[in-house]
C-alpha cells in the first residue's frame, strides 16, 4: 500500500535519511524503532508532507504523493506533545479539521459522538477545556482529532512517551484494539522496545539513517539480521570470542573463527533442560528481584551474563556462589568481531 523509494532527506550538508526502501502493507500496524536521532521521526514527517525529500517518491495505492500537499494525502497523525488547541474545548479540538474542511454542523456533530465512543470518551466531557483534562484523556483526544477525518493512513509519533508507565501499559492495548477495529493502516514511531514488540504486525528497526531489519517482533527478537538490531532489542548477554568457542566445543558445533555472540538473558538459566547442551562455571555477583523473576548476573572467565529465574518459592542465590549456566548452542546468534 505505502511504498518509500530511494528516500533521501537532507539538513543543509547534513544527510538525516540516505537512499530509503520501505514497503508497508494495508491494514497493518508498523513500527519505526530506533535511539533518538536515527532518523525514524525524519521519515514519518516526509510521509506526512511536512519534509520534502531531496530524492526518491512516496506512493500509496498507486499514486505519487511526493509533491502532494500535506492536507490532501488523507494522512491522519498524532504528536508526542498532541498539539491539541488550549483555547479550544474537547468538541472544538475534535471537530477542527471538519470544520476546516467546511462540513455542516449536523454532520460534525455526528461524525464527533461516533468518535469519541470509540476511543473511550463521554459525551458529557464534550464542553471541558482540554487544559482540564488528564495525559491519557488528551492522549484519546488527539487520536480522535485524526481519526474523525476518516484517514486512509494514520500516524503516531512517540504518542504515549508523555504518560507513567502504568497508564502506557494500559494505552497500548486500547491502541491496538482500535487499529483493529478501525482496519486502518498505522504507523508507529517510537525508541521503546517492548511498545514495538507487542504492538507491531512487523517493525523497521532504524541506525543512522538506514533501515537495519524489517520484520515481525519475533523475527526482530529471536532472528536478529544485524549486531546492532540484537544488541538494541531486550537484555541480551554477550559473549566474546573465546566464549563462543568454548560453546561450540562443548555442544560439537563449528561457528567459524573469532566469532562474536548474543544470547537473550532468558535463554539462559541456572538448571539444566532437556535443550541444554552447554554448562558455563560462573560466580553470582549480583541479584535483582522482580517480582515475578529474579535476574542474577554472573561473572564467566571475566564476561558478565545474566539470566532470570521464575520466582517460584525455591530459594534464591547470593552473591559470591558459584553456579553453573545452562543454555543451547543453537539460542546464540552469531556475528563476525567488529561493529558495535
Amino acid at each position: 500500500m505505502i511504498e518509500l523509494k530511494n528516500i533521501t532527506v537532507n539538513y543543509g550538508d547534513f544527510t538525516a535519511i540516505a537512499g530509503l526502501d520501505l514497503s508497508i502493507r494495508q491494514g497493518e500496524f508498523f513500527t519505526f524503532l530506533g535511539p533518538s536521532g536515527c532518523g525514524k521521526t525524519t521519515i514519518l514527517r516526509t510521509l506526512v508532507g511536512f519534509i520534502a525529500p531531496a530524492e526518491g517518491s512516496i506512493e500509496v495505492n498507486g499514486k505519487d504523493l511526493t509533491h502532494v500537499p500535506v492536507e490532501k494525502r488523507k494522512i491522519g497523525i498524532v504528536f508526542q506533545n498532541y498539539a491539541l488547541f488550549p483555547s479550544m474545548n474537547i468538541f472544538e479540538n475534535i471537530a477542527f479539521g471538519l470544520k476546516v474542511a467546511k462540513f455542516s454542523k449536523e454532520y460534525t456533530g455526528r461524525k464527533v459522538k461516533e468518535v469519541i465512543e470509540k476511543v473511550d470518551l463521554k459525551e458529557d466531557q464534550l464542553s471541558r477545556n482540554v487544559s482540564e483534562l488528564s495525559g491519557g484523556q488528551q492522549q484519546r483526544v488527539a487520536l480522535a482529532r485524526a481519526i474523525v477525518m476518516e484517514p486512509e493512513i494514520l500516524c503516531l509519533d512517540e504518542p504515549l512517551s508523555n504518560l507513567d508507565a502504568k497508564l502506557r501499559v494500559g494505552l497500548r492495548g486500547e491502541l491496538k484494539r482500535l487499529q483493529r477495529d478501525l482496519g486502518i493502516t498505522t504507523l508507529y514511531v517510537t525508541h521503546d522496545q517492548e511498545e514495538a514488540l507487542t504492538l507491531s504486525d512487523r517493525i523497521a528497526v532504524f541506525n543512522k539513517g538506514k533501515v537495519e531489519q524489517v520484520g515481525t517482533p519475533d523475527e526482530i527478537y529471536n532472528h536478529s539480521a544485524t549486531e546492532f538490531v540484537c544488541d538494541f532489542i531486550g537484555d541480551i548477554n554477550r559473549l566474546s570470542p573465546a566464549l563462543v568457542e568454548e560453546a561450540a566445543r562443548q555442544s560439537g558445533n563449528v561457528p567459524g573463527k573469532n566469532k562474536k555472540g548474543f544470547i537473550r538473558i532468558e535463554r539462559m538459566g541456572t538448571a539444566r533442560t532437556a535443550r541444554s547442551n552447554i554448562a558455563f562455571e560462573g560466580i553470582i555477583t549480583d541479584r535483582e528481584y522482580y517480582g515475578i523473576y529474579t535476574k542474577y548476573t554472573f561473572d564467566v572467565q571475566g564476561n558478565s551474563l545474566k539470566c532470570i529465574e521464575k520466582n517460584d518459592g525455591n530459594a534464591y542465590f547470593n552473591p559470591g556462589e558459584k553456579r553453573s549456566l545452562y543454555f543451547n548452542f543453537d539460542d546464540i546468534m552469531l556475528f563476525e568481531r567488529g561493529g558495535l
